[in-house]
């Protein structure tokens, strides 16, 4: 059956910020035994540990927790790393994953504030069991755990780590990742595009046809492949000749010259150090990647890799960011799952509210 819109114009008044606006919170959507995760929480535990440490430094943090007990174990083990208790909001929600780019709420925000959108998440295309993921925002809705946010239901398959902007109203997207029959096939390419200019305020479209490293399970998520630093700027992800990558990363490149800015004017384009192949215990290649940073207040989280290259990717952010702190940190853990920091992690807003820290926990 044909999805049904309310097709209330949004594009005038709400329009989706920038990663680098001022934030409010980070959300993470912590794993647990029901998860992946499971063979080496221990490890895992320890990447979501050091975020929640850097975080913290600059802004609140929501954690949302399969259950109470879960709750409680996360509780200790952030007390444990000393990690200030006031910084820290909790949530209680069942998850099928940890994937909280994908299924966490995108926040718009226009003269009235913030509003909160709930995509829907359906595993990307299907791959993966999603009945829980996506059901996490309308259970944080209903917990108040954000106040009095406006919130608003989408029904369009569309995740998070898909979108990046400029924060002006352009859009950068491969169109494999969104304009795909898996997520919503009975939208054609000019209806997505309609809906995203309605509840996003994108007015300008910039859609990547080629792109891709190996191991990635989402059909080639922008957030692993390219990202806005400020209006002007875009890092993107490279390979080496001798990288099977190579070709298809060397063809985004060339798109990506052939973009403009509203101006007409080329994009500065800044070249992220190519990844040698990292291997799964099984011999699959991992997606290690340097575009899957986050910006937060005052700093930028980088993952790293413990080799050579994150040197050089160090000293790229830091001249793109001159006035945030680079934070590396250790996303060996979690790319065994195919995903890396900014694949885990969702900020909101300034204009977000979020309850106070204990309000949308069980009684």
């Amino acid at each position: 059956m044909p999805l049904q819109w309310d097709h209330t114009p949004l594009t005038s008044e709400y329009l989706l910020p920038a990663e680098w606006a001022n934030q409010s919170a980070i959300m993470l959507t912590w794993p647990h035994r029901q998860t992946d995760w499971a063979d080496h929480l221990a490890e895992v535990d320890q990447v979501y540990l050091a975020i929640s440490r850097q975080v913290t430094r600059f802004q609140r943090l929501l954690i949302v927790c399969q259950n109470e007990r879960h709750h409680k174990l996360i509780s200790g083990k952030l007390a444990a790393a000393g990690i200030a208790p006031e910084r820290l909001h909790f949530a209680i929600a069942p998850s099928n994953d940890s994937w909280a780019r994908d299924h966490a709420p995108l926040t718009c925000i226009g003269e009235k504030g913030a509003l909160l959108l709930d995509f829907q998440f359906n595993g990307w295309g299907g791959k993966y069991p999603a009945e829980l993921d996506t059901r996490i925002n309308q259970q944080l809705f209903r917990a108040g755990v954000f106040a009095a946010t406006e919130q608003r239901s989408v029904p369009l398959v569309l995740e998070g780590g898909a979108v990046e902007t400029d924060g002006l109203g352009t859009l950068l997207a491969t169109r494999s990742s969104v304009l795909t029959r898996s997520r919503n096939p009975d939208l054609t390419a000019d209806q997505v595009e309609s809906i995203l200019s309605q509840q996003l305020g994108f007015d300008r479209f910039l859609w990547l046809e080629h792109g891709h490293l190996s191991g990635d399970d989402t059909d080639g998520h922008i957030d692993t492949l390219a990202r806005f630093a400020d209006p002007a700027t875009i890092l993107y992800a490279t390979a080496t000749a001798e990288d099977p990558d190579y070709p298809e990363l060397e063809a985004m490149a060339a798109e990506l010259r052939a973009f403009r800015q509203r101006d007409g004017q080329p994009y500065r384009l800044i070249a992220l150090p190519p990844i040698p192949p990292i291997l799964s215990k099984q011999g699959d290649r991992l997606p290690a990647g340097y575009a899957n940073f986050l910006i937060i207040n005052g700093a930028v989280l980088l993952p790293v890799y413990n080799i050579p290259q994150d040197a050089a990717a160090i000293r790229a952010l830091q001249a793109c960011f001159p006035q945030r702190e680079i934070i590396p940190i250790d996303c060996l853990p979690l790319i065994r799952q195919n995903g890396s920091l900014h694949c885990i992690t969702m900020q909101f807003p300034a204009q977000v509210t979020l309850s106070p820290a204990e309000a949308s926990l069980p009684a």
